[in-house]
């Protein structure tokens, strides 16, 4: 679903993804854990095409990032850390907006809106402007526009920031349901937690560097991830 060859990307002489590759299958959940500054997010602004990288290889469902960005885009969905909505519109025009982005039919997109505003209990609240929403609130929507599309592919930045412990149990549920149909989630995360008890696979970064990947047994062994975590922070 997602390749990732010797990923690299430099700012100035600081490398902040460094020869990382990454294989992530359908079906799979994959948590990608790291410090600030990691390089979690810069990875996955390059995997999604915001950020040009310098060196190495993205394919999505077989598909060559460079060589056909707007192909790989369809595929996808991302929901950055901090969602940046169109404030001046109502929530029902930003999802409307979405839709005819990613050509989602009138049919569908009513049902799927309907569906998913019910579900995070905020289709009373999409005829107003999103100025006046709560920040669980714009994440919410950030959710619901991105599996408008029913993408194969999502990519999520700290997906559980802010919403309140119904709304992350409502996430997780549609995250294994995505994975069900042979779709993929590739996120990071801060809480272990979480990563521990929802993902598939797990990934460790540090500077930049993959340290540690694999199944929640291949990385932690009878340890907790947090604890596997932190003895790897330590190391030099």
């Amino acid at each position: 679903m997602l390749n990732i060859q010797h990923l690299t990307k430099t700012y100035g002489d600081k490398k902040a993804v460094d020869d990382l590759t990454l294989h992530i299958a359908p079906g799979e959940i994959y948590g990608f854990i790291g410090h600030n500054g990691a390089g979690k997010t810069t990875t996955l602004k390059s995997v999604v095409g915001i950020l040009q990288f310098d060196a190495g290889t993205i394919t999505i469902d077989g598909t060559d990032l460079k060589a056909d960005p707007l192909a790989c885009k369809r595929k996808l969905a991302y929901i950055p850390d901090n969602p940046d909505l169109y404030d001046y519109m109502t929530g029902i025009k930003y999802l409307s907006f979405i839709a005819d982005v990613f050509g989602v039919d009138a049919q569908t997109r009513q049902a799927r809106i309907r569906q998913y505003g019910d579900i995070f209990e905020i289709t009373g609240d999409l005829a107003q402007p999103i100025a006046a929403y709560s920040h669980g609130m714009k994440q919410k929507l950030a959710i619901i526009a991105a599996w408008l599309h029913d993408p194969r592919l999502i990519i999520m930045d700290e997906p559980f920031v802010g919403l309140d412990p119904k709304a992350a149990h409502t996430l997780k549920g549609m995250m294994r349901q995505v994975c069900d149909r042979g779709g993929a989630i590739f996120f990071s995360t801060h809480v272990l937690e979480v990563a521990e008890k929802l993902c598939d696979k797990v990934a460790i970064i540090k500077g930049g560097r993959l340290i540690r990947s694999g199944t929640m047994e291949e990385v932690k062994g009878d340890d907790s991830l947090e604890q596997v975590f932190l003895e790897l922070e330590d190391e030099a």
